[in-house]
């Protein structure tokens, strides 16, 4: 199974000052990508949260090279990297593709729990999740 990159125009609101993006912004295209992947292996969040689970960000880390400028194109390949049954990673690259060149490296952390944040073991709770979860493990983004 090969996932498609998460694509898009970087937006004049996500600018600051100095007319590139702001860092902070970064870090929610990496979430856009967590829900676009987890979509296309079939465990959407609204699926997720329905269940009465919740995936709260434990880290992130990211790691900046680049700019991205307003109007910008560009898209987010990332790969699920861990996954222990309750914790998981993602792995991201952010590429520019209106310059061909790398903007950020980043990683981030997460857990499965319930509603009151207790950690929930998904092999025993949910299984068809905990089934798509090792099946994504390493799964790269394809090459566009």
């Amino acid at each position: 199974m090969q996932l498609r990159p998460y694509r898009r125009r970087a937006y004049y609101y996500e600018t600051d000052r100095m007319d590139i993006i702001h860092h902070s912004n970064y870090v929610r295209w990496l979430e856009e990508t967590r829900v676009d992947a987890l979509e296309q292996v079939g465990c959407p969040f609204a699926e997720i949260e329905k269940r009465g689970l919740y995936s709260p960000v434990l880290a992130v880390e990211t790691n900046y090279k680049y700019p991205i400028k307003f109007g910008d194109e560009f898209e987010v390949r990332a790969k699920l990297t861990e996954f222990n049954g309750c914790k998981y990673a993602f792995e991201y690259e952010i590429v520019n593709i209106t310059t061909g060149q790398a903007a950020c490296i980043a990683k981030t952390k997460h857990c499965f729990t319930d509603t009151e944040l207790r950690p929930v073991r998904m092999k025993k709770k949910h299984p068809d999740i905990y089934e798509k979860f090792l099946q994504m493990v390493g799964i790269d983004y394809e090459e566009q």
